[in-house]
């Protein structure tokens, strides 16, 4: 119980910032009008790369006995590539609605 203070202890500036980017977040995107919404969802889900690329740089420094970072990276790379496979589906499905229809 103690490692868990001390953890939270020295990433206390962390802890906040991560409860601060989810609150500016929601505000933000609940502020984004229906008809933008798709475009910019769509875009933003490029961004997920970084995360994706973060959480392999976080696996690859883990040892190979701390589950917990090898499990929250593999988590990240997973989560991640699903939201920029979905964002490319999603940007596809939309821009297929700007094609002239075949007769």
């Amino acid at each position: 119980m103690d490692t868990v203070f001390q953890f939270f202890n020295s990433q206390l500036i962390m802890i906040y910032l991560l409860i601060f980017t989810i609150i500016l977040g929601f505000e933000v995107i609940s502020k984004v009008p229906t008809v933008l919404h798709t475009p910019l969802m769509s875009g933003a889900n490029a961004i997920s790369g970084v995360v994706i690329i973060g959480a392999i740089l976080l696996v690859r420094q883990a040892a190979t006995d701390d589950f917990l970072q090898l499990g929250l990276g593999t988590l990240g790379v997973i989560l991640g590539m699903v939201n920029v496979i979905g964002g490319f589906a999603v940007t596809d499905r939309m821009l297929e609605m700007f094609k002239k229809k075949k007769k």
